[in-house]
């Protein structure tokens, strides 16, 4: 499941990335635009892993946080 969740991630921000650097890109020229989207992608899909790599490693935490409170509670 992380494996699928990560990609769609990736996928999301690289398309998100292209579309605004291809923007950018445009209001200069038509080669600008190309390489912005290819730029904007390559920025998008790194903003993506991370930020799924990082909900995933908070989400870590607070799981051990709970079981630790939990075993505390019990002491």
């Amino acid at each position: 499941m992380g494996r699928i969740k990560r990609a769609l991630s990736r996928a999301r921000y690289a398309a998100i990335g292209a579309a605004l650097g291809a923007a950018v890109g445009g209001l200069l020229s038509k080669n600008a635009a190309s390489t912005g989207g290819a730029l904007g992608a390559l920025v998008g899909a790194t903003v993506g892993e991370k930020r799924v790599s990082l909900g995933s490693l908070l989400d870590d935490l607070k799981t051990q946080k709970d079981e630790t409170l939990g075993s505390d509670a019990s002491d």
